[in-house]
């Protein structure tokens, strides 16, 4: 099986922390250069140097708000003027949750632009490069939601939906040129994010967040928690030439809990 990414460039969004950091080691792990996007030049600065760096290998990065679309979509713009990019990894934080009744409507546009809009600006500026290379692997880190909505999570059910059905759409048009659209979908993972949810929780419950943890976890079969780089190790898979068949799906990593085949 080729897992090898050596010569390959990769833009991964989201990449100091968390889900996407965890992918932009497995990249680099496989021989990738990996440019990493967000918005906290410091951040993005700590996260690189850690990144395993071969005697080809160049890690970058590239400043940039997923809140302002206009400003990521120069930067990403100007960067394939001096670079190919093979691999794209769409991967932004969540919204905050609560039931979608009272969900506030700019809330709904806010996430729409941070999510579809950002990641439509970006396969754009990168797919003449994917064609170009006739390698391209399109990779969205979006939620189990898009198979059975989540409870208390109403704007992020809504707008991953609308990413799942860019994907699919995007995967029928681009697979002609090699070049595979899909999407992974994390359950329960111990992030930043599933800490802001288990908090939430807890206080709108009158519970403690060790009890939240653990009525969370009895809802999945492994009866734990998955980590960053259990999903990441989809993800590369993914970005792989390994996995130059599979297009358009949309594949939990979830330790079994989304009760759909």
């Amino acid at each position: 099986m080729n897992l090898s990414l050596e010569g390959k460039y990769a833009v991964i969004c989201g990449s100091t922390q968390g889900i996407g950091f965890a992918v932009a080691e497995e990249l680099a792990l496989l021989g990738a250069h990996c440019t990493l996007i967000a918005r906290n030049k410091d951040s993005l600065q700590t996260a690189m140097k850690k990144l395993k760096s071969g005697s080809q290998q160049k890690h970058n990065y590239l400043v940039a708000d997923f809140a302002k679309p206009d400003e990521l979509k120069k930067v990403i713009e100007e960067y394939v003027k001096q670079a190919p990019v093979h691999i794209l990894i769409n991967n932004t934080g969540g919204p905050p949750g609560g039931p979608i009744t009272e969900a506030a409507e700019e809330t709904f546009q806010n996430t729409f632009n941070q999510h579809l809009i950002c990641n439509h600006i970006l396969a754009k500026a990168v797919i003449p490069s994917m064609k170009k290379e006739r390698y391209g692997r399109i990779i969205n880190i979006i939620s189990t939601s898009v198979k059975i909505p989540l409870k208390n999570l109403g704007v992020s059910n809504t707008i991953r939906a609308a990413v799942a059905g860019w994907a699919k759409t995007m995967a029928n048009e681009l697979g002609q040129y090699n070049i595979t659209v899909n999407n992974v979908l994390p359950g329960f993972t111990r992030t930043q994010r599933l800490d802001t949810i288990i908090q939430d929780a807890a206080r709108t419950k009158s519970k403690t967040p060790q009890d939240i943890e653990k009525e969370m976890q009895e809802e999945t079969p492994m009866k734990r928690f998955g980590e960053p780089s259990e999903i990441a190790a989809m993800v590369a898979f993914l970005a792989s030439p390994a996995a130059s068949y599979v297009n358009g799906t949309s594949i939990p990593v979830d330790g079994g809990r989304t009760g759909s085949i």
